[in-house]
């Protein structure tokens, strides 16, 4: 069975995922006697099913004279091509709305980006469900891409310490000589059970908090993929309490790093996350953000005499901690005691803060968006060397420090992606703004896409209804940009190199 599907193109392959897992919402939709979306689901699922059956009979002679390039090829399109599919049974339940609204809705979702074009109310449980599916999917597959397919090429984040990396090259089981397709279903095989797992154990974990089951399932689905999808638009809502969020908030750290769910830790598990330094780092800024939050805040409320309201103070650092948290990995949710922040001190939280924390990102090789923590930190280390080197012009570099992970080419990747990245949001913007959007909106929106973090559209000001309204060339530009960021710019630079292309 494996070696026939390792036979199947990986665009072929992944489109039969997902359209067997229509099924799913078709027995929910059944279980909530809503006939006609379980029909929508079910059909579409079969019709699916069929033809790529059909296809992959064809073309499984077919074989790529590089599988690697053909699988960088095939995540390009499964993030362009897929979100149509994904739209189908939508646009059967739906027939009161345009085809560029569902495809941009399926985009956000696959690419894990999340947000929404419509109101919660606008959508059924059902649907909501499907959306939190194929959000879910799309980071289980950028999962298993980043250490099978991204990795070899030394892109996604692994430019930065391929030369030195024990967990990259060895850890991981990435071996140069092995065949792609092998390595992809070894790594798939490996990590599967892991992301699902930590989804069921979430899903408990939610459900036995008060949440309703189904919400339930869609919050740990968008937590471990970090799309931040909600039934109820946020977790404000969410009926799970702050004994749910407290949950999310431990889960949200498997964004932060591969060491926390990677299969071949050494045995001092406990001593290396403590030392990674995604995790270091992530814990830094997490701890300063609130901080210097909570200082601001306090700072208001001493000025509208609140100060002496310790309950709220407390429900202030916490709704400060979690928020911070969810958009650093790129989620976006928002804690129930956000709000309550702001009524506290009377003061505004910085849009600029979240949009900061958003384009850090998470972990590499982890659902999260953005830079991602491992090149913040190599910039981060070559700024404290070379500042150390204006003090001791003559010193000499040891062992010790980033210097011993981190090679000069690893740092220089580092800063040419983060160049490639400034540069990224500025077009963006100016696209964004050459639609008619704002100058503000157009640089929140852009670096929402390019974060894979939807809810930052909210901080803008444009609510589902908004995004609905906007012009059919921002939604177009706005979906371009979140599968730029879901692949990085240098991964797409790949797909343009003349080499990449040669036998």
């Amino acid at each position: 069975m494996t070696g026939l599907l390792a036979r199947v193109p990986l665009l072929v392959l992944l489109a039969g995922i997902l359209s067997a897992s229509m099924y799913i919402p078709a027995v929910h939709a059944l279980l909530r006697d809503a006939h006609a979306e379980a029909r929508a689901f079910f059909y579409w699922g079969t019709m699916l099913l069929a033809i790529i059956a059909a296809v992959s009979v064809a073309i499984s002679r077919h074989r790529s004279t590089n599988v690697t390039r053909s699988h960088l090829v095939a995540l390009l399109a499964t993030f362009v091509a897929l979100p149509a599919v994904a739209a189908l049974p939508l646009g059967e339940i739906l027939p009161a709305t345009r085809w560029i609204n569902l495809y941009v809705e399926m985009v956000a979702a696959l690419t894990t980006t999340g947000g929404s074009l419509y109101l919660p109310d606008r959508l059924s449980e059902t649907a909501h469900l499907w959306r939190g599916l194929v959000a879910w999917q799309g980071g289980l597959m950028i999962w298993v891409a980043a250490v099978a397919i991204l990795a070899p090429l030394r892109l996604g984040g692994f430019e930065v310490t391929h030369s030195a990396d024990s967990v990259s090259e060895r850890g991981l089981g990435i071996m140069r000589a092995a065949d792609p397709e092998v390595r992809l279903m070894r790594h798939a095989a490996t990590l599967v059970p892991i992301y699902a797992g930590l989804t069921a154990l979430l899903w408990a974990l939610l459900v036995a908090a008060g949440e309703a089951p189904t919400p339930a399932l869609i919050h740990a689905m968008s937590t471990l993929a970090t799309s931040g999808i909600s039934a109820d638009g946020s977790l404000v809502a969410a009926d799970a309490g702050r004994w749910g969020e407290l949950a999310i908030f431990a889960f949200l750290f498997f964004a932060v790093s591969r060491q926390t769910f990677t299969a071949d830790l050494h045995p001092e598990q406990v001593v290396r996350l403590t030392q990674d330094r995604e995790m270091r780092i992530a814990v830094l800024i997490v701890v300063s953000v609130t901080l210097a939050l909570f200082a601001r805040h306090w700072i208001g409320a001493f000025g509208v005499d609140a100060i002496t309201d310790i309950g709220a103070a407390l429900r202030a650092l916490w709704g400060s901690a979690f928020t911070v948290l969810s958009f650093l990995t790129t989620t976006g949710f928002q804690s129930a005691d956000w709000a309550a922040t702001r009524t506290w001190s009377g003061l505004e939280t910085p849009a600029v803060l979240l949009v900061g924390l958003a384009m850090f990102g998470g972990g590499v090789a982890t659902t999260a968006g953005g830079v991602k923590l491992l090149r913040i930190y190599a910039l981060y280390a070559h700024g404290r060397r070379e500042m150390n080197l204006l003090v001791h012009p003559h010193s000499i570099a040891g062992g010790r420090g980033a210097h011993r992970h981190i090679k000069s080419r690893g740092i220089e990747a580092a800063w040419i992606f983060f160049m490639l990245y400034a540069l990224t949001v500025a077009a963006f913007t100016l696209g964004l703004t050459a639609t008619g959007l704002d100058f503000g909106a157009s640089v929140i929106m852009a670096t929402a896409g390019l974060s894979t973090t939807g809810p930052l559209a909210q901080v803008a000001g444009i609510d589902a209804q908004g995004l609905n309204g906007l012009p059919d060339a921002t939604k177009a530009v706005w979906a371009a940009a979140m599968v730029v960021g879901r692949l990085e710019t240098l991964a797409l630079i790949a797909l343009f190199n003349p080499d990449f292309w040669r036998n």
